[in-house]
């Protein structure tokens, strides 16, 4: 027996090797040039992995559209811990006060080695900020097409891609939500959580090793996902569920989880060496939140996804009428793809309701109200609202369809074709109309180029806001310092600019989107500053200060 296990194995490998030989020759026999078995290679390259780099060039051609700025508060905090990794100072400002962002290693590290090859400037933080968008808009394309198909893949990929929810998001435009363009977590943790979703879907379609490697990778990218989103976990709680309904062997959830307790002890071991504590990430996400400066009622906070869908862009409706498809494609069809959507929506559905304020309206720990923490739940909206679009045409009986003129299935593809390109057509042009007239960044450029031109300018004041994003344009795009002034900065909610922000040049914007205006819509014209610059398209302006005895509002 033996030896006819090694004579099959080596038959195998020659097999392989024959096969390999005649992969790389040509009709004739002749070894084939590199050009010609790089191109036979592209020719047997799978669709999905060709679908997949398109979704994630067309994620990366969308944010060099929008192109906004590096932006502060959190993004900034995050840039700054990046750059001084593993010594944080958390006794100092800002990490003395929001620890919880720097916590999240899965957008800490790779900012670090984003600016360890390509320096601190915007060409790391808009690689950071690409690599998440890529991660989300092609993890929603594959957990979409590993349940219901390429077209409904590369379809909910593109509701993402123009949706205004992940195309307004320039505070100095119009903004109604941070997210393309932006390092921040919940993009990427989204992202990540799909990829393993897929990976799931895929390994239930697999048997022996072929399914524990999927298995493995989706447990790694599920673990990953708590390293960028801490409130992720919650879905964790459903993984042996999600396993039941892809009818995965029960005994698979020690394959999937393994991967997830590495990452953990990983992060606690890191956790230890460089906070002093094994719990410093569950620590901070714990204690983060408390009184919050909106008016938050248990009715409003029960009413938080509706609320995150409907009140900041009428086409937020499209993912609550993708829940509604779902629920009664899953009540028609009893498909079991569907309940897993469900419990996939419902699992981080209900603890982040409950912690938004219904639990206790004065101390709030997740601000559901805002659309991008409900980005984890958007790709099982859409699997589920095309899924059902999907399962019930495919029942309509045929004499039904005979009667429509519709019992030929290339009619019928016709038909669907139509009306697809006319719901999609007026949905794009709703969505990309919904955009203003953008910004970008074009401002912040022509300040860095007025800046390297005057450095006798040594002090520019500035509200906190712009001082940060500031930070990025006195330095090239890899980071090296085109002005070395003084940059000071104050508090935006200040009831009066203070006396020291008057010892020099102010740079100030009117902010356009929902930030609140500077000392409650101070304006330095109306206190005797003087224009020094404006930018071209009037978004950024700079202002000389008054003499000493003027007006010191």
């Amino acid at each position: 027996m033996a030896h006819t296990q090694a004579d099959q194995q080596a038959d195998r490998q020659a097999g392989e090797q024959d096969a390999g030989t005649t992969r790389d020759a040509g009709p004739d026999g002749r070894r084939r040039s590199p050009a010609a078995r790089a191109a036979a290679r592209l020719r047997r390259t799978r669709r999905v992995v060709w679908l997949s780099l398109l979704v994630s060039v067309s994620a990366i051609a969308v944010q060099w559209v929008l192109l906004t700025p590096p932006l502060y508060f959190d993004p900034y905090y995050v840039w700054l811990a990046a750059g001084s990794w593993p010594d944080i100072p958390l006794t100092r400002w800002p990490f003395n006060e929001v620890p919880h962002q720097v916590t999240r290693l899965g957008l800490v590290l790779p900012a670090r080695l984003a600016q360890e090859v390509l320096g601190p400037g915007e060409a790391a933080y808009f690689v950071v900020a690409a690599l998440g968008g890529c991660a989300f808009f092609t993890g929603t394309y594959l957990v979409v097409r590993s349940l219901f198909g390429d077209i409904a893949g590369v379809a909910s990929a593109a509701v993402l891609l123009v949706h205004p929810f992940f195309t307004m998001t320039n505070p100095f435009g119009h903004e109604i939500t941070w997210s393309t363009g932006v390092v921040l977590p919940d993009m990427p943790g989204a992202g990540l959580f799909a990829l393993g979703m897929a990976g799931l879907v895929v390994a239930s379609r697999r048997t022996g090793r072929a399914q524990t490697r999927l298995l493995l990778a989706a447990g790694a990218c599920l673990g990953a996902s708590f390293l960028v989103r801490e409130f992720l976990a919650f879905l964790f709680l459903a993984i042996p569920v999600y396993l039941a309904l892809l009818r995965i062997p029960w005994r698979r959830n020690v394959t999937v989880g393994a991967p997830m307790l590495a990452i953990l002890a990983a992060n606690l071991i890191h956790n230890q060496l460089v906070w002093g504590t094994p719990l410093a990430g569950l620590v901070s996400a714990a204690t983060h939140g408390g009184q919050s400066r909106d008016y938050v009622t248990r009715e409003l906070a029960l009413r938080s996804f509706p609320r995150a869908m409907h009140d900041w862009h009428a086409l937020g409706a499209v993912f609550t009428v993708a829940l509604a498809l779902t629920i009664v494609g899953w009540a028609v069809t009893r498909d079991r793809r569907l309940a897993l959507v469900l419990v996939w929506f419902f699992t981080l559905a209900v603890p982040l309701t409950l912690f938004s304020g219904v639990l206790d309206p004065n101390d709030i720990k997740l601000r559901a109200w805002l659309q991008r923490y409900w980005f984890a739940v958007l790709p099982a909206l859409l699997a589920g609202g095309f899924g059902s679009l999907i399962l019930m045409f495919r029942m309509l009986p045929a004499g039904l369809l005979s009667r429509m003129r519709l019992r030929s299935r290339a009619v019928r593809r016709g038909v669907v074709l139509v009306v697809a390109v006319a719901l999609g057509g007026t949905y794009a042009v709703a969505a990309v109309g919904a955009v203003p007239d953008l910004p970008r960044d074009k401002a912040w450029h022509e300040l860095r180029g007025y800046l390297a031109e005057h450095r006798e300018i040594t002090l520019i004041c500035a509200d906190r806001r712009l001082a940060q994003t500031l930070t990025f344009y006195t330095r090239d795009m890899r980071g090296e310092p085109v002005w070395r002034g003084e940059i000071r900065d104050f508090p935006h909610y200040l009831p009066k600019v203070p006396l020291n922000a008057r010892e020099g040049p102010m740079l100030y914007t009117r902010w356009r989107g929902m930030e609140s205006q500077i000392a409650s819509g101070w304006r330095p014209s109306d206190h005797g500053w003087t224009l020094r610059w404006r930018s071209s398209d009037g978004i950024l302006e700079i202002w000389n200060p008054p003499p000493a005895s003027a007006d010191p509002a």
